[in-house]
């Protein structure tokens, strides 16, 4: 069985509305000058780490690159705003929502546009400060390791794009710690 049949509802076609987006999750990586943000599935041991925000919803840490930045800088400092986590491994991308904007012109002006890609990623992390909460970015009130079924059900209130992404995670991760 592949995974789109083992995971149908991430490998669907979907409307990221809030951004005027327009998506597909594949496994391919996109090539570096389409990715536009960066989502790192963090683990603690076999946990999965979730940030809540102000706005009450559980999300994984990540965002926007910034102009001339590589996508492991983009890593480093996301996981810092947003977990206060460092690597503790190697970073694993799993596959991307690759996008199509019917926005006028690009969230950032460095961004390509219209079509772009939000990179999906997996690391083992340590929990070793409080996020940094810059003030341009979401504002972080809790950091909190999960099991997976507890993950994937607060990870509902960001999207359902996230629990099966979740779960693709947590086998990779399996996978990988053997």
């Amino acid at each position: 069985m592949t995974l789109a049949e083992r995971f149908p509802d991430l490998f669907a076609p979907a409307r990221w509305e809030w951004g005027g987006l327009d998506v597909q999750f594949a496994t391919e990586p996109p090539p570096d000058e389409l990715v536009t943000n960066v989502h790192v599935i963090c683990f603690v041991g076999d946990e999965i780490v979730l940030c809540r925000d102000d706005r009450e919803v559980w999300i994984v840490p990540g965002g926007t690159r910034e102009a001339g930045e590589s996508i492991a800088d983009c890593v480093v400092r996301e996981l810092r705003e947003e977990a206060g986590a460092s690597l503790a491994g190697p970073l694993r991308t799993i596959g991307a929502h690759y996008a199509v904007s019917d926005r006028p012109a690009p969230y950032k002006p460095w961004q390509p546009h219209p079509r772009k890609a939000w990179l999906w990623c997996t690391a083992d992390v340590v929990l070793d400060s409080a996020p940094t909460n810059p003030d341009d970015a979401e504002h972080i009130l809790e950091v909190r390791t999960f099991p997976l079924t507890e993950a994937l059900k607060k990870s509902r209130t960001d999207g359902p794009h996230l629990p099966p992404l979740l779960e693709l995670a947590a086998e990779l991760h399996r996978i990988g710690s053997r």
